[in-house]
């Protein structure tokens, strides 16, 4: 796997092993109806996925607030390696277009990487990353509650593929 090495000044990581074999991790991230189960921390939703599972293809999800309010995110992959590395951007859509972030957090941009890692136990070494273009947007992230927020989910997603 491309080694990558987060910023601390910009980037925000969650790194865990978690009993789940990678091919099963990389199915939860990929196939629109697991993701759907576990993708959003409850009480909140994801209802919609449509994936397009290549570099440059899109990757639009629909969160709902306990309130039944929708929060639509479109995004874009940037690089997809089956069962070891899923990069994708809420700052371009497919084919790679510019955009400006519409995502009901605040119009944050960032880029994720999602690396998986075959663990010794049978498990999974996970890292996700959320890559910021400055100081503020990571602050931002990380005070609306990356880490709980994304541990949480991934919680589900062991729940669930478990």
């Amino acid at each position: 796997m491309n080694h990558f090495t987060p910023n601390p000044a910009l980037d925000l990581v969650l790194e865990r092993t978690i009993p789940v074999a990678p091919e099963r991790v990389w199915a939860a991230w990929t196939q629109p109806e697991l993701l759907m189960q576990w993708f959003t921390p409850a009480p909140w939703k994801t209802v919609a996925a449509d994936l397009d599972l290549r570099p440059g293809g899109r990757c639009v999800t629909t969160m709902e607030s306990p309130d039944g309010e929708l929060y639509p995110n479109a995004g874009c992959y940037l690089q997809v390696e089956p069962n070891r590395l899923l990069v994708f951007t809420s700052v371009m859509t497919e084919d790679f277009r510019p955009v400006a972030p519409s995502n009901g957090a605040g119009d944050l941009g960032f880029t994720a990487r999602v690396e998986i890692e075959a663990s010794p136990d049978g498990g999974t070494h996970y890292r996700a990353i959320a890559m910021h273009a400055d100081e503020d947007a990571c602050k931002q992230h990380s005070d609306m509650g990356f880490a709980e927020g994304w541990g949480a989910a991934l919680d589900q997603l062991v729940t669930l593929m478990s």
